[in-house]
């Protein structure tokens, strides 16, 4: 009797086991996974309270999307210049309209000029890494919060 028992575990452990691989095996035959390679699209991005332009678009110029809120009342935006020439910046708020500006520009040297508006026009006289601080101006009331875009064009001399 004992021997008749383990007989009757082992063939139904081994039934299941064949029920699982015979799943497997049938899922993978009946539908299978095609591979798709999506091609990335790069594009600057806001992580936390930082936009880094690391990719420019069709237009060689650099653009992202960016968000002001309670939390982030300012957003640094970072960008390497390769050659010396004048750097054209435009902020566009989502609503239109908004107390929103370029409140500093940081040079690689850690020199700052500001504060400027929505628009930015100035030479850019040193390689390197640059930063821009977006925020409200603290001159107007109703602070700007919401979505905005950034748009940075470096002209070469």
């Amino acid at each position: 009797m004992k021997n008749w028992f383990i007989l009757l575990i082992s063939i139904f452990f081994f039934s299941c086991q064949q029920k699982e691989n015979k799943k497997a095996s049938a899922e993978s035959a009946e539908s299978p996974m095609p591979v798709v390679q999506k091609e990335k699209k790069q594009e600057n991005k806001q992580i936390g309270d930082t936009i880094a332009m690391n990719f420019k678009n069709e237009e060689n110029v650099f653009s992202a999307e960016g968000h002001l809120d309670s939390l982030n009342s300012k957003v640094y935006v970072q960008f390497k210049n390769e050659d010396l020439g004048e750097l054209n910046a435009q902020i566009l708020p989502d609503a239109g309209k908004g107390n929103i500006r370029f409140n500093q520009i940081i040079f690689p040297d850690k020199t700052s000029d500001g504060p400027f508006g929505m628009d930015l026009k100035i030479p850019l006289k040193q390689k390197g890494t640059h930063v821009l601080i977006i925020g409200h101006s603290l001159m107007a009331d109703n602070p700007y919060y919401g979505n905005f875009k950034v748009q940075l064009n470096i002209r070469k001399e």
